[in-house]
């Protein structure tokens, strides 16, 4: 399954540029995020960034990914929003005010709970722009 992660916030691009490196250094992620991009409006170059894809499948990699977003959220400081799509009606919004102030066993509560989620739509495709 894929799932779309997508910003709501101001600096959106800059924020899921960090989140693909922060992502892409996770052995188990590796090679399974895509940057998704809508073209350059008039007067920019290049495209601008508009959400990520992520391929999840069996091996943990939805623990993987929860664990990978969970972590790079409780690094950041602000008001720092993600949208996480799963499949064609199903999203969940994690946000960094949320998770910075969690202890070890709450932190890890959030990672299964987000990781369990992400487990019962293994087996149904995802949204169509995340292709």
């Amino acid at each position: 399954m894929d799932v779309a992660v997508t910003s709501p916030d101001r600096e959106a691009a800059d924020q899921l540029r960090s989140l693909y490196a922060w992502m892409s250094e996770t052995e188990e992620l590796r090679g399974r995020v895509g940057r998704r991009e809508r073209p350059p409006e008039l007067g920019t170059l290049g495209p601008a960034l508009d959400g990520l894809a992520v391929a999840l499948g069996p091996g943990g990699v939805a623990t993987a990914f929860a664990t990978a977003v969970i972590a790079w959220l409780r690094s950041r400081s602000g008001e720092v929003r993600l949208k996480v799509q799963l499949g064609d009606s199903e999203s969940v919004e994690l946000t960094a005010k949320r998770v910075s102030g969690l202890d070890a066993a709450a932190l890890g509560r959030q990672v299964t709970e987000l990781a369990d989620l992400l487990g019962r739509h293994e087996d149904r495709p995802g949204p169509p722009e995340a292709r």
